[in-house]
């Protein structure tokens, strides 16, 4: 058995054929999926969708993209919705630098320094960056805060932002642990989350071409340090790369990750499968 550990079920993509789609999923040997909020409404049809059906799970979360959205007491409506017994995580949650102003690759002190410059249009973009940054910052923060009262794990989006992401979620060791979702980065990156207590998914990129250093990394880390999903319905693996992803496919990436690792998949979903209930709290 494998389990999707992060899909977006509630995407408008799979409005049309979403049991079709399930059954597939089981079809192909997927017993267990988490789908994942990234608004309040969206967690509610996360945890409508886990209602619905027995072998989904939801997480309940804030995107960084959708940080500025938020109303004011949204952390006690999250809160609610993080006690129902279908919700096994908080997330997704995390930092996004990418689509800031000025471009991705900024650190918090890049910013800082260029609050000094003279050109008026500049000193406003960085502004901007900084205000989306800081409440980033604020709600990543209050989202952690209320898993470890919750005795939650979270899943963690990142992305041009891996510095204060580490920084945000050390004061939380031992409280909590995190799994870096859709994972990307170098071996270095990926021991640095592991050495905090943390974990890391690979998606379908393990699959394409261009995922060599990735499959480096998945052959070196240690046994129980990860966990496998498909993000569907985006990043579809081999074969079905530009197609629609859905979770039956993470089948491919756990086949993918069988070679890198040199043993068998029967051999590496006993393994997953332990890591990933014991995230979970399955």
């Amino acid at each position: 058995m494998w389990t999707d550990t992060h899909a977006h079920l509630d995407h408008g993509a799979f409005a049309d054929d979403l049991d079709a789609v399930l059954d597939r999923a089981r079809a192909a040997g997927v017993g267990r999926i988490v789908t994942i909020g990234t608004t309040v409404e969206g967690s509610r049809t996360a945890i409508a969708l886990a209602e619905r059906h027995p072998d989904v799970y939801a997480a309940v979360g804030i995107h960084p993209e959708h940080a500025s959205e938020v109303a004011d007491n949204f952390i006690e409506a999250l809160a609610d919705l993080a006690r129902h017994p279908r919700v096994v995580a908080i997330g997704e949650t995390g930092l996004d630098y990418f689509r800031l102003p000025g471009g991705p690759d900024k650190s918090s002190d890049d910013v800082v320094a260029a609050l000094g410059a003279s050109d008026a249009r500049l000193m406003g973009s960085a502004l901007e960056r900084q205000r989306i940054i800081e409440n980033q910052k604020t709600v990543f923060a209050a989202q952690l805060e209320l898993a470890a009262q919750l005795g939650k794990n979270v899943v963690i989006h990142q992305r041009s932002s891996w510095l204060d992401t580490l920084d945000a979620i050390r004061p939380f060791t031992g409280r909590l642990r995190c799994v870096f979702h859709c994972f990307g980065g170098t071996l270095e990156d990926a021991r640095e989350v592991i050495e905090l207590g943390h974990l890391i998914s690979f998606t379908g990129i393990l699959t394409f071409r261009n995922g060599a250093a990735l499959r480096e990394t998945a052959k070196a880390i240690p046994s129980g340090s990860f966990m496998i999903e498909t993000d569907c319905p985006y990043l579809a693996p081999d074969p079905h790369r530009g197609k629609r992803c859905e979770p039956a496919q993470v089948i491919h990436t756990a086949e993918a990750l069988a070679a890198c690792r040199g043993g068998s998949p029967g051999d590496l979903s006993a393994e997953i499968e332990a890591t990933t209930a014991s995230f979970f709290g399955l």
